[in-house]
């Protein structure tokens, strides 16, 4: 599956200018790292957040937030976002949380 490059370059606006901070092709659609850990991604149109369990159950609750399921097993802690539930602003705050959660992930070796 392709995935939207005018999302994609959106959610690059909103990433941190930092060394640790990478792209990486997986899931079908492209995906943002930090320090090696996943935490944000672009897959169709849509936007794929790593947020934790918690974070990701609370999320739920928002509109236009379904359960992350790309094999007919839901990742857990991952959720998706469909276009209308980050227009505006509402991307930034997104990728800042799951930048957040990512942050305080062990380094990778």
């Amino acid at each position: 599956m392709a995935f939207d490059e005018t999302l994609a370059a959106r959610v690059r606006a909103v990433m941190p200018d930092r060394d640790e901070v990478s792209e990486r092709r997986m899931f079908g659609g492209l995906t943002f790292l930090l320090g090696g850990h996943m935490c944000c991604g672009v897959h169709g149109d849509e936007l794929i957040l790593r947020l934790g369990r918690d974070r990701a159950t609370e999320a739920l609750a928002a509109p236009h937030v379904r359960p992350m399921d790309l094999t007919g097993r839901p990742l857990r802690g991952f959720v998706t976002v469909r276009p209308e539930g980050f227009a505006g602003d509402a991307l930034r705050r997104w990728v800042e949380l799951a930048l957040e959660f990512a942050a305080g992930l062990p380094p990778k070796n």
